[in-house]
């Protein structure tokens, strides 16, 4: 009986490329997707705020004064990124950074009269970002999306 021919490793390569589609693949979606968005985000968004800034801002503006770790963890951001975007709002006079009343080893954060009137306005902005991420969805479609992108967190 004759032994069948050994593949090559290129020819294994390609025969298993063929069979991994990357435009069908979850990580390469979601990129996409959060690059549009991102677009569609930093092309509306006023007062000159990323990503992060308005989160750490929407959510001071709904949920009041916190300390900074707590923040943090609201909006899922380590505490070296966290730190820099408050730093970055406190010298923009947006939030204010003193020590926390119950732990003075913590930082409490809090928006500034100008952070609210921001917050406020860049809320607005953030619901028209939003539904034009989302445009090419159906109403149901968004729903769907959305509770589903929920469910990953």
């Amino acid at each position: 009986m004759k032994k069948p021919a050994r593949r090559s490793n290129a020819t294994a390569g390609t025969k298993s490329a063929r069979r991994y589609v990357l435009d069908e693949q979850v990580g390469f979606l979601l990129r996409v997707a959060i690059q549009r968005h991102t677009a569609i985000f930093m092309s509306r968004m006023i007062a000159d705020l990323t990503q992060t800034q308005f989160a750490a801002l929407a959510k001071l503006f709904t949920a009041g004064p916190c300390s900074q770790n707590q923040l943090g963890r609201l909006i899922y951001l380590d505490a070296a990124t966290t730190k820099g975007v408050v730093d970055r709002l406190e010298a923009r006079h947006l939030v204010t950074v003193c020590a926390d009343p119950h732990d003075r080893r913590r930082r409490a954060i809090a928006l500034t009269k100008a952070g609210r009137t921001v917050a406020a306005k860049a809320t607005r902005v953030a619901r028209r970002i939003t539904r034009e991420t989302l445009v090419p969805l159906s109403s149901a479609e968004q729903k769907v999306a959305l509770r589903l992108l929920k469910k990953l967190m």
